[in-house]
């Protein structure tokens, strides 16, 4: 038996089947390269859900969790420690706010913002605590907990979980008209993804965001971003807002910010938002840990030096003209921004996934009939060239 089909199954057999994994193992990886056990290799053109944006295992921040690894990897927040406060300073520098609160998970740091929004709405905006509302969109995709399943359209992700959180209210994703509807005097916060990932990439219509945000300015509600996927420069800008010049009352941030090394992440807002927060009011154990902030810390200087934005925004594009160039009747619609793609099917994506696997390509199906191509931005244009040529045959009948 291969070595491959016994892991599988040792995972099979002992965890909960919470997951449906694609029948690949993965043992070892570097850059867009990823073997498993048998010496196969494949393009990783998922990364991780974009939180392997550098690659894998990108050796300065390889190299910036060893050195750290050899001075000290966890205080708490009961003590300072000495790389929180940079990591804290260059967070503030990208995001163009001046406070950030620093957890581990894309969901955690959902949760905060939900937590900032109806603080201030009971501490600033002047809601009865109890009655802070907040809309969101339907085919969201925000993480797992009970109050973010709460606000899910998706029945598998909110079958048997009842009783849910009250005080979220759903529009249409991308409908301006029905958030002007949905907005009331108890309205605390509009939750958005900037392009939903988990969806299918569906982009919303341009001016839907600059609009959305200048609405949420006239009714004194919070305009939250969640970049936890789209952000890191995935979409072509350092945040996908950008592409619309909007800068969100509070930015929800995660996987890329962790280097794809450890789980990081925070919401970046204003001292009148975040300032709501008191000792004791919120909190982590390892939020703000000093290994995940000194390999953090290393990964936004990466961002910046070699300019993540200007890479993914042009190799995106080329990407999308090779995929639109694939003649298949089967599919329906090529669309993204930056290295953030899907491909949308008449029919189930699945087979053409399989197919992709046996070609070398890792890639997954989302909403059933649409493939997310997100590889990490560091991909080299021969590689592109090399992994487009795969997917042309995976997906040529």
């Amino acid at each position: 038996m291969q070595l491959s089909k016994k892991i599988m199954q040792k995972t099979e057999k002992f965890g909960a089947h919470n997951y449906h994994p694609k029948e690949v193992v993965i043992d070892s990886a570097e850059g867009i390269i990823v073997t498993n056990p048998e010496g196969e290799e494949f393009y990783d053109m998922l990364s991780a859900y974009s939180a392997l944006n550098f690659g894998h295992r990108h050796p300065e921040l390889v190299q910036a969790a060893k050195d750290q690894l050899d001075k000290v990897t966890l205080t708490s927040r009961a003590f300072y420690n000495s790389v929180l406060g940079e990591w804290m300073e260059k967070l503030c520098e990208l995001t163009g706010k001046n406070m950030v609160l620093p957890m581990n998970t894309g969901a955690e740091a959902v949760e905060t913002s939900l937590k900032a929004a109806r603080r201030w709405g009971n501490f600033v905006k002047g809601v009865e605590d109890g009655k802070q509302e907040i809309i969101v969109c339907s085919n969201n995709f925000h993480g797992r907990t009970i109050t973010i399943v709460t606000m899910s359209t998706d029945p598998d992700a909110r079958k048997g979980y009842g009783p849910f959180t009250p005080g979220f209210s759903v529009i249409e994703y991308g409908s301006i008209e029905k958030l002007r509807e949905s907005i009331n005097e108890n309205t605390v916060a509009f939750l958005v993804e900037p392009i939903q990932g988990e969806a299918g990439i569906i982009v919303p219509n341009e001016g839907f965001l600059k609009e959305a945000f200048n609405l949420c300015k006239e009714k004194n509600v919070l305009f939250i971003a969640d970049e936890v996927q789209t952000g890191f420069a995935r979409t072509g800008r350092m945040f996908a807002c950008d592409h619309e010049e909007v800068v969100p009352d509070i930015y929800v941030l995660g996987k890329a910010l962790g280097g794809g090394i450890i789980a990081v992440s925070a919401i970046a807002g204003n001292d009148d938002v975040l300032g709501v927060f008191t000792p004791g009011s919120h909190g982590s154990t390892f939020g703000g840990n000093p290994l995940g902030a000194a390999v953090s810390l290393k990964a936004m200087k990466i961002l910046e030096r070699d300019n993540f934005s200007k890479q993914a925004e042009e190799k995106g594009k080329y990407f999308m003209e090779k995929l639109r160039e694939i003649e298949n009747d089967d599919i329906v619609e090529v669309r993204g921004k930056g290295l953030l793609i899907g491909v949308e099917f008449k029919e189930g994506a699945a087979p053409y996934v399989e197919r992709l696997i046996s070609n070398g390509i890792l890639a997954k199906e989302t909403h059933e009939k649409t493939i997310r191509f997100a590889p990490p931005i560091i991909i080299t244009y021969e590689q592109l060239d090399d992994a487009c040529n795969k997917i042309k045959k995976a997906f040529t009948k």
